[in-house]
């Protein structure tokens, strides 16, 4: 992947694989952007006191198993400071339906047997639903509360689609969009609609960005 990206404005702006330093912050872009994720309010049981606990030990253990998977997270940096991140999984080479097993018992411990077994049955549902056999799914995306609403998400998401430019294989990027705001956006970044997928209580769209 290319390390900078196209410039918006005078500012360093640059989109780059992550570093195993920036790992943390990831986590906190991430659980910042998904805390009131509707998913994830369903599957961690938002009700419960240790909600947040719970979330943020499941976005952590996850990006463990994606960075150990050797699967793609890009970060977008405005100079030297990450304003976003995006993971991606590949679903032949990835971690969607084999994760290793002390990633599992991590969960476990963190999240609950419940929680994991909802999250892996969530991702399965989803990837099942792809009407391709190689390609990427878009696990995670966040930008930095501070900096949204200024075209740094349309930036992410170039460099995401750039991705394929190195998997020669891949077909396209999948994502599953769960709020009219997130279905908006990945339509204005040249994602299609392709189906209705519902999650327990929560429906969602499946869309995809394909190979030019």
């Amino acid at each position: 992947m290319s390390q900078t990206a196209t410039n918006a404005t005078k500012e360093d702006i640059r989109a780059a694989y992550i570093s195993a330093e920036d790992l943390k912050l990831a986590v906190s872009l991430l659980y910042q952007a998904y805390h009131d994720d509707p998913v994830f309010l369903e599957i961690f049981n938002s009700e419960k006191s240790d909600y947040e606990q719970r979330l943020r030990s499941s976005i952590r253990e996850e990006l463990n198993a994606f960075w150990q998977a050797q699967q793609p997270i890009i970060g977008l940096y405005l100079g030297d400071t990450m304003v976003g991140v995006a993971c991606l999984n590949s679903r032949k080479t990835g971690v969607a339906a084999d994760r290793f097993w002390h990633w599992r018992l991590k969960m476990l411990l963190g999240a609950g047997y419940f929680s994991t077994k909802q999250m892996i049955e969530k991702e399965e549902k989803v990837l099942d639903a792809v009407p391709m056999k190689e390609f990427h799914f878009l696990s995670f995306i966040a930008i930095h509360p501070l900096h949204q609403h200024h075209g740094f998400g349309h930036y992410l998401m170039a460099a995401v689609n750039t991705l394929l430019d190195e998997y020669s294989t891949s077909e396209g990027v999948a994502v599953y969009a769960t709020s009219k705001k997130y279905q908006e956006f990945f339509k204005a970044v040249d994602y299609e609609f392709i189906k209705n997928v519902d999650v327990g209580n929560v429906s969602g769209s499946l869309m995809i960005h394909y190979r030019k």
